[in-house]
């Protein structure tokens, strides 16, 4: 009896959500063959999910977070200006040159510190001008840092900051000290074993 309450009980997932983020996924990959930016396919699936649920436009637009969204152009906005009177040029000298494993653990782990540090959309825009001259492969190295690392710190990335933020408009807390202790003990594994499962591959092609 305990086990059909508890069945009963457990919220059905959400399989048409599901499906239109994984036909969004698949427009991601697809986007950059046929010349069409992602921004258009994310506004597409988001419409499209509006027009199915019937949300109401003020919802929409809450749900939307301008506030965020305007916190993150001027970041943008900030750091772009910081890289072009000097910061990307002091980055450059941390970067080792090389494609061997060794280099790119280290771009890898740079890229997570920067991205703890700053936040994994500014380390990306300061960071890609400088690896893009060492190759796709420091390129790949650098975007497995600034996605695996950021999970580490609440500030490392810009997903983890909206999701405390949808957190908390539900009443609901975090905590930080939890956070940060799976984040220690996952985030260096995860990020030394995808970089040389990078390097292995890279080999391999």
């Amino acid at each position: 009896m305990v086990l059909n309450t508890r069945v009963a009980d457990r919220p059905e997932l959400p399989w048409f959500a599901l499906g239109v983020v994984a036909l969004a996924l698949v427009g991601f990959g697809l986007s950059s063959l046929i010349g069409i930016a992602p921004a258009w396919i994310a506004a597409a699936g988001a419409v499209v999910l509006v027009l199915r649920e019937r949300v109401s436009l003020g919802d929409a637009t809450r749900a939307a977070q301008p506030a965020f969204l305007v916190f993150v152009l001027a970041l943008g906005i900030i750091v772009h200006a910081a890289s072009q009177h000097g910061l990307s040029s002091a980055v450059a000298h941390l970067i080792p040159h090389g494609t061997t494993l060794p280099v790119l653990l280290a771009v890898a782990g740079i890229s997570a510190v920067l991205a703890n540090l700053l936040n994994n959309l500014p380390a990306t825009l300061i960071l890609l001008p400088v690896v893009v001259t060492g190759g796709a492969d420091q390129v790949l190295a650098m975007l497995v840092g600034v996605n695996l690392g950021p999970n580490l710190t609440y500030v490392g990335s810009l997903a983890t900051l909206l999701w405390r933020r949808i957190v908390h408009a539900h009443d609901q807390d975090t905590d930080l000290g939890e956070f940060t202790r799976l984040g220690l003990r996952t985030v260096p594994l995860a990020l030394a074993s995808s970089t040389v499962a990078l390097w292995l591959a890279l080999q391999v092609l």
